[in-house]
């Protein structure tokens, strides 16, 4: 039932492709004629990194140029590689950390993880069938990287995962949460 969908959706795959790349330039254009003149850039920064992984990622795929014979870990060393730089970029920043951030290293996560259960089930398992994993592969994939591009241009906690993050790792926000 859902198969006829998939299909039509990976016809317009380098489409969608080049809209999330074009989707991750827009908020660094918008992020650097922002902080021209502000000491803060770590929006600006990150937004760098985003748009030149995604755009290597575009142009590499489009070359057929694939390191480990599958385009699925490829997609998950890219990924991985882009969180490792965020974080190496983000440790000596001098100012806290943007919300932006925090989107970036959950949904470069989120797409790692998709990725992988994509290379498992293509290549390790050999299914070729259409199944529901397929289906949260591409609306998990494609939404997350919206709402990275989003959050980039906005930088505000819309889904409340900074808010979660705080919760979780500080004790005394999450014994103040259980008062309220």
């Amino acid at each position: 039932m859902l198969q006829p969908v998939f299909m039509a959706l990976s016809a317009v795959n380098d489409y969608l492709s080049i809209f999330i790349t074009w989707a991750f330039v827009v908020p660094f254009l918008y992020n650097f004629a922002c902080t021209i003149n502000c000491r803060n850039k770590h929006v600006m920064h990150i937004s760098l990194v985003m748009m030149l992984s995604y755009t290597l990622s575009l142009f590499m795929f489009k070359a057929s140029f694939i390191l480990t014979g599958s385009i699925y870990l490829d997609l998950v060393i890219a990924d991985l590689l882009t969180i490792f730089t965020l974080v190496c970029l983000s440790c000596n920043y001098k100012h806290s950390k943007a919300t932006a951030y925090y989107y970036l290293l959950f949904g470069l996560t989120l797409n790692a993880i998709l990725h992988m259960a994509m290379y498992y089930d293509y290549v390790v398992l050999v299914s070729y069938d259409c199944w529901w994993l397929w289906g949260v592969y591409g609306v998990g994939q494609f939404s997350s990287d919206l709402i990275m591009a989003l959050v980039l241009i906005i930088n505000k906690d819309i889904l409340g995962l900074v808010k979660l993050k705080r919760a979780l790792f500080n004790r005394g926000e999450s014994q103040a949460m259980v008062r309220k």
